[in-house]
Parts: structure tokens; C-alpha cells; sequence
């Protein structure tokens, strides 16, 4: 042992000269002897192959992983995502020359009113193109103003084809740069109806995957993310919606959510959104080569074994475990750091929380 024992209890009754760093590493080493048996030396963690520390170490932030498929893969496959679908919901009776305008007295009817399409319809194609939302059969619609279109539409079982002539309108419009423009479009006067759609099973997952590109890119900016959250402690500006929160400010959007006067089955979606997105940015975040992080951990783990392995090809004797006990100053910054930044955020969530509703 690195420090001298007391007969009776194996206390430490000595310690080496340093500074501060120096003592807490002393103790660090002093502690964990005081979990060894002689007779248990060669069942050690730090003993095992690498490759079961990795699986070891790789456990919690697996399980965050896991339970954010399954969570995510509920929300998408179990809930569905709400979609406007190509059942039509109303049937307007006119279409105004611009947006906002509502119908007068003398107004022509829609095309659609004219044609005889009814709410409950099922627009199954438009021109000859089947159609499976309606954002699809709008764009069909909106790309021939003044032109007799062919819809077909399924009532009660039964297809029907109407033909439709869309009245041509001005309308903002996104381009394919992305950029709202006006421009002369084909409308009829009919909307969707605004529907759960369950995504295929395979949805959840490819989304965490997603969720954890997204997160780790928030993760890369956190220090600076951070900052400004403090600075708006002292300016009183806006924080920025899609900063990072506290568990306080995570709780409080969850108790939002939950006090809406939205469907139930829209709140549990939105809550278990959120948690699937906190198990994720906590298997990010516990995967930061950083010590006490499991990351930290388990870089510690891949360089000892990649000592093993230049010793061996270099037929030299297998080096020593690596001492981690050297890394606790920098274990004990880190957690400095993460403890003024979970501070700072609560601070924030508090004094200026982030709303949900603007």
C-alpha cells in the first residue's frame, strides 16, 4: 500500500508530502486498497480482459440507448406521427381570390363543391397518380391551375371519378430553394384530415440514430451553449429555444405539456418524445472521453490494452495496469465544471425558463 496502516483497522496513519493534487490522489489509492483481499487480486475489474471492461463500462449508456428505441419506436409505431391525411375533412363552399378572404353572397362555387367531392371522401389518386397523404394530392392539385383533372376518390367503399378543375389563385409558395414566393397555383377548396399515422416499426430506431447525430452536434457546442444561457442571466434577453436545459427545466416542460387542454394520446406523445430525447442525449453525453464519465473509463481501458498489445508484438512483458488514480485531478476539474454547468442551467431554468408555448 502506497500509505502506512494502523495494525488494528488498516487506517491510514501516514501520508506523502505534496500539494493538493498529490493528497487527493494518495487518498484515492489509500481508498480503493481498502476494498482488496490478497486473495481477490486476480478477480480485480481492472484485471479483466478489455474487452469485458468496454462491455462493462458500455452498459448504462447502452441501456440509455435502448430505452430510447423503445420509447421512440412507441411514440412512432404505437402513436403514430400526426399527419394530414387524404380523407377529406371539409369541403369549402367557395375560393376566395386571396388568402384570408372569406365567401360572398354571388361567389362561384369551389371546384371541389362543384365537382361533388364530400367530407369523408378518400382521395385515392389526382391525374392518374395515386396518392397516399394529401400534401401529395395538393401538389398535384396546385401544378395544374385551370385544367380538368381526373380524382378519384373512394366513398363508402365505392370509387368514383370526378373531374375537377382547379381555380387559379396567387399563393405563397416554398421554392426549391426553400425561399416563400407568390406564385399561380391550382386550389379546390377541400382540406385533410389531421391523423395519427403509424410509421413503420423499424422508425424508432432509425430516429434515435438520428436524435444522437443531432445531440452529439449540440453536445461538440455545450460550452458555449452554456455561456450564453449564463449570459442572459445578467442581460435578461431570450433564451434560445433549442438550448440546453436542467432536468428542472425538462420537468417543467413535461408539467406544461401535461397542464395543455390537448388530447390525451397528443400529451403522452409529447412526453415520451421527451424522455426518449433525455435517455439519448444522456448516452451522448456519458460517452465523453472525460473522466468520471463512462467514456473516460473506457478510453482508459482501450489505452491500456493497446499497451498490452505493443508489448506483446514487441515480445516485452505485459506493462503494469494503468494507474487511474493519476487521473483524479482531472476527474475532480471535470466534475468541477459539470457541477457549475448543471448549476448554471438550473439557475436559468428557474429565473428564465425556456416556454413551450412562446
Amino acid at each position: 500500500s502506497p500509505a502506512a496502516r494502523a495494525a488494528d483497522g488498516g487506517t491510514v496513519s501516514g501520508r506523502a508530502g505534496g500539494g493538493f493534487f498529490a493528497t487527493m490522489v494518495q487518498d484515492a489509492r489509500a481508498a480503493n486498497d481498502e476494498t482488496l483481499d490478497g486473495a481477490d487480486d486476480d478477480r480485480v475489474f481492472y484485471r479483466l480482459p478489455v474487452y469485458k471492461r468496454v462491455i462493462i463500462m458500455l452498459g448504462g449508456p447502452l441501456m440509455n440507448l435502448v430505452f430510447a428505441v423503445v420509447l421512440m419506436t412507441l411514440v412512432l409505431s404505437g402513436i403514430g406521427v400526426q399527419t394530414v391525411t387524404n380523407t377529406v375533412a371539409s369541403v369549402s363552399a367557395c375560393v376566395p381570390a386571396e388568402a384570408g378572404q372569406e365567401c360572398q353572397a354571388g361567389d362561384p362555387p369551389s371546384p371541389a363543391a362543384a365537382a361533388g367531392i364530400q367530407p369523408g371522401d378518400v382521395i385515392v389518386s389526382v391525374g392518374g397518380q395515386e396518392v397516399s397523404d394529401f400534401a401529395t394530392a395538393a401538389a398535384l392539385i396546385q401544378a395544374a391551375p385551370g385544367q380538368s383533372v381526373p380524382i378519384v376518390v373512394d366513398r363508402d367503399g365505392q370509387r368514383l371519378t370526378l373531374s375537377v378543375t382547379p381555380d387559379t389563385v396567387t399563393r405563397q409558395v416554398v421554392d426549391q430553394d426553400g425561399q416563400r414566393v407568390e406564385n399561380q397555383v391550382g386550389v379546390i377548396g377541400v382540406t385533410g384530415t389531421l391523423d395519427y399515422v403509424r410509421q413503420p416499426i423499424w422508425s424508432g430506431p432509425i430516429a434515435a440514430v438520428d436524435n444522437v447525430g443531432t445531440v452529439a452536434g449540440i453536445i461538440v457546442q455545450l460550452p458555449v451553449k452554456v455561456y450564453e444561457t449564463a449570459a442572459t442571466l445578467v442581460t435578461g434577453a431570450e433564451r434560445d429555444p433549442n438550448g440546453p436545459l436542467s432536468i428542472v427545466g425538462a420537468g417543467a416542460i413535461a408539467g406544461e405539456v401535461a397542464a395543455t387542454d390537448a388530447p390525451v394520446v397528443n400529451r403522452i406523445a409529447v412526453i415520451l418524445s421527451l424522455l426518449a430525447s433525455l435517455n439519448i442525449a444522456l448516452f451522448v453525453f456519458n460517452l465523453l472521453p472525460l473522466l468520471p464519465l463512462d467514456g473516460g473509463h473506457i478510453v482508459v481501458a482501450l489505452w491500456g490494452g493497446i499497451r498490452n498489445w505493443w508489448a506483446r508484438i514487441r515480445g516485452r512483458a505485459e506493462p503494469a495496469p494503468i494507474d487511474a488514480t493519476r487521473l483524479v485531478p482531472l476527474t475532480f476539474v471535470v466534475v468541477i465544471a459539470l457541477i457549475a454547468m448543471t448549476a448554471v442551467l438550473i439557475i436559468a431554468d428557474l429565473v428564465n425558463p425556456i416556454p413551450l408555448f412562446g
